[in-house]
């Protein structure tokens, strides 16, 4: 990220969108009407002069050089560090599911039980774009290591806390460090790997994310039953450390990363702060509406219409206020305004939507359903970690070598909305050579096309915009698991609340929800069950008919996102989208 090419205000940067500069690596040359990109002033030609590509000046650190690229065993311990954090924060995201009926055993009371998972969420979403901004103006190594090391602290303050506010707390401070370790995490790979072979890192960084993500509920349940629910957070700090301790003594900041220049004023307006606490604001009203409608209030309650309409108008206020800060927004309305970045991110909302809600659902199936603990529920959910990971390392082999994202985009939700299909046909005498079928082809489905809306984004973001770009992608990304877990599981607790009533009139819906999925076989007498199980499948299939309904729409807004080649360009200087 060249200094003297960054503007140093909003209105410089509109005001020298007539200047020209070049491509830099992974860079478009493409249509004025299709991108916009950032005029940084470096030039003082005539605004009414055309320069031809080969004319174009280059500044240097503008463009990374294939041979400021690391190479071999510098190489792969710089991924293998990454692949560790990426790990670490993708576990973090389910490991605590399986774990809740122990801590609240410990900590006592269900009243809190939402925040568990919602405050890791709200940070790793809410500070997305915070973080972009940040490793923008400061140094990549550093801003990455400080990531870490707060991800740490707050996984330590979650592994010893004395109770439910100070468990809260730490999983808030794992969210923000989470947050830094994921935009970061991308942004070190994009300035480490060439652009003709990152679709293939991403997608092993992209198998370690699916892997940690669906092995969460089983390290929880087997933490939680033979050693101490703590352990799902102790487990962070040695894992954590190996990755500092790497990435300390191996990595070094790029030229091309090289933190633009401004004062410390200008540093601090463009964090947004104001940006950031909108977004978790709208976030936080519209999680906790949905948690409350039907259970604890009513829907047309007071309380659950208010948190709905100050959500979307926290939302409102949010677009409104991006647009006024313009470059110093946290989505600057500049970057995300490019069809190459806003056309994959609506894609990556809903198509990741449904796969952290089929992460969190699936399991409890097998356990409500099957009547397996929590460690075998996991083990039958090994069909999708398998066949995802093989899927997505292919996937990314495939686009390294035809160079097309966007087909497989479609190809992938288009699989998926069948596999969720399937999944709603689940009930208690599936046979297991179904469910295992089921879970393969899903796998499939969401593995193929989970990276391609980085590798489009990354493809045409400038080097100065890299960051951001990667930052805002993975915000939509996070925010659309949010909302869809919070809908699916607005959902189905109201679904089964009403089966309940049916299926089994005898027992208190609230003794249901308060009793974990597995232990429904230990609490419950063998009379009543059938009806509980059925008033879970129920349930269940709400949760799927969302997951179906999400998948459908990624495969609609595939048609957003630009179908074009990724190739590379004749002299070697990265990968771009035609």
């Amino acid at each position: 990220m060249a200094a003297d090419t960054r503007p140093d205000s909003p209105s410089q940067a509109e005001n020298e969108k007539k200047d020209a500069r070049p491509a830099p690596s992974g860079l478009s040359t493409s249509s004025d009407d299709e991108r916009q990109p950032s005029f940084r002033g470096s030039l003082k030609e005539d605004p009414k002069q055309v320069l031809s590509d080969s004319d174009q000046p280059t500044k240097p650190g503008s463009v990374t050089e294939p041979d400021d690229y690391p190479h071999g065993l510098h190489l792969v311990i710089i991924i293998a560090a990454i692949i560790m954090v990426v790990f670490l924060t993708s576990l973090d995201q389910t490991i605590v599911g399986t774990a809740i009926p122990k801590i609240t055993n410990e900590f006592g009371g269900l009243e809190k039980v939402s925040w568990y998972g919602s405050a890791y969420f709200m940070c790793l979403g809410g500070f997305q774009s915070t973080f972009g901004k940040i490793y923008k103006y400061f140094p990549l190594k550093q801003t990455f290591l400080a990531s870490v090391l707060i991800f740490e602290v707050g996984s330590l303050i979650c592994a010893v806390a004395p109770n439910a506010d100070a468990f809260i707390v730490g999983r808030a401070i794992a969210g923000v460090g989470g947050a830094g370790c994921a935009a970061g995490g991308a942004v070190i790979l994009a300035f480490s790997v060439p652009p003709q072979q990152r679709p293939f890192m991403m997608g092993m960084v992209g198998s370690a994310y699916t892997i940690a993500a669906i092995v969460g509920p089983i390290l929880g349940g087997a933490f939680s039953e033979r050693v101490t629910w703590r352990w799902c957070f102790y487990i962070n700090l040695p894992i954590g450390g190996v990755s500092l301790f790497l990435m300390m003594l191996f990595f070094k900041n790029p030229s091309a990363a090289k933190p633009a220049e401004a004062t410390w004023t200008e540093k601090l307006k463009h964090m947004d702060l104001v940006g950031s606490a909108l977004a978790m604001g709208g976030i936080i009203s519209f999680i906790l509406a949905l948690q409350y409608a039907g259970v604890t209030y009513a829907w047309n309650s007071s309380v659950v219409i208010g948190l709905l309409v100050g959500s979307f108008v926290i939302l409102a206020a949010l677009f409104a206020w991006e647009v006024y800060q313009g470059e110093y927004a946290m989505l600057p309305p500049r970057v995300v305004g490019q069809r190459w970045l806003w056309g994959p991110a609506a894609f990556q909302f809903f198509f990741a939507g449904c796969y952290f809600l089929l992460l969190f659902f699936l399991p409890l199936y097998f356990q409500s359903v099957k009547g397996e603990d929590a460690i075998q529920s996991g083990v039958d959910n090994l069909p999708l970690v398998v066949s995802g990971c093989f899927s997505i390392i292919a996937g990314g082999i495939v686009v390294t070598k035809t160079r097309h994202a966007t087909p497989f985009m479609a190809l992938g939700a288009a699989i998926c909305a069948v596999g969720c299909g399937l999944l709603y046909t689940l009930d208690a005498d599936t046979s297991t050579g179904k469910w295992v079928g089921y879970q393969i082809l899903l796998g499939f489905g969401i593995a193929f096309p989970f990276q391609n809306a980085l590798n489009i984004a990354q493809a045409n973001a400038t080097n100065e915009d890299m960051a951001t770009a990667t930052a805002s992608l993975t915000f939509f990304q996070i925010l659309g698991g949010a909302f869809s877990i919070s809908a699916a599981q607005s959902g189905f607790i109201n679904r089964l609340v009403d089966s309940l009533a049916v299926h089994a009139p005898t027992v208190p819906p609230m003794a249901v929800i308060g009793t974990g999925a597995a232990d429904l076989r230990n609490v419950f007498p063998p009379d009543v069950l059938p009806g509980i199980v059925l008033a879970y499948l129920d349930g269940l299939r709400t949760a799927f008919a969302v997951a179906i309904g999400m998948a459908g729409a990624s495969f609609l807004l595939v048609g957003l996102v630009p179908w074009k080649r990724l190739h590379s360009k004749p002299e070697g200087e990265g990968m771009v989208m035609a």
